[in-house]
């Protein structure tokens, strides 16, 4: 009895029935159903009971693209795992579906046995990544280690850093340097797009790894 559902999610038909039945023909799987859109797949896991244990999401799908509806799953669906599904390797797409939560990576056009084996490996271990992907993975962080090493602080982005590592709110911090909330949150989105960074808790990493604050 096949134990794991898989859904594919890709916009060229032709393209996701041929996968849905590769899939059924691996003995430990079977194709629970077939999306056009992220959209749709969206709509499908709000309605259907029985939920998938791995997603097939395409990367480049109009409307909704498989970075979106990837970090939508990571979100409400913690526990399905998703694998990343093109026909070009791209290093920036890899990368950006492994922030959004994809736990593999296989291309389309990949031998049979290495696209089982990609699906076994993220049901056995939760993830999966072969040497190539490792090594994107590595030169990503290598990368944004050295372009953070080349941000230029200003003396006043450097204060609000420090008073961001304490427990005060920000209008807390607004009044500690004699600024306007308003300034302080410009201050804020500033550096998280100066830093690649997303909430607070961003920031405190960055300020102890760059000594800007410590850990008493």
């Amino acid at each position: 009895m096949k134990t794991h559902s898989v859904v594919i999610v890709d916009d060229h038909t032709l393209v996701s029935q041929a996968i849905g039945s590769l899939v059924n023909s691996f003995r430990d799987f079977k194709t629970q159903y077939i999306c056009n859109s992220g959209k749709e797949l969206i709509e499908k896991l709000k309605l259907e009971k029985a939920k998938p244990r791995l997603i097939l999401m395409d990367i480049s799908m109009p409307h909704m693209n498989g970075i979106e509806t990837t970090l939508y799953v990571k979100e409400m669906y913690p526990d399905i795992k998703v694998i990343a599904l093109t026909a070009i390797e791209n290093n920036d797409s890899i990368i950006k579906m492994l922030k959004a939560g994809a736990k593999g990576y296989v291309l389309k056009g990949a031998d049979i046995p290495i696209f089982e084996n990609t699906l076994k490996r993220v049901i056995q271990n939760g993830s999966y990544y072969n040497e190539k992907i490792t090594n994107i993975i590595i030169n990503s962080i290598i990368n944004e280690d050295e372009k953070q090493e080349n941000i230029q602080l200003k003396k006043q982005e450097e204060e609000f850093i420090r008073y961001a590592c304490s427990e005060l709110t920000y209008k807390e911090i607004a009044n500690r340097m004699y600024r306007s909330p308003k300034t302080i949150d410009g201050y804020r989105n500033d550096l998280f797009e100066k830093l690649n960074i997303r909430n607070r808790t961003g920031l405190v990493l960055y300020a102890i790894k760059n000594k800007i604050f410590n850990i008493q």
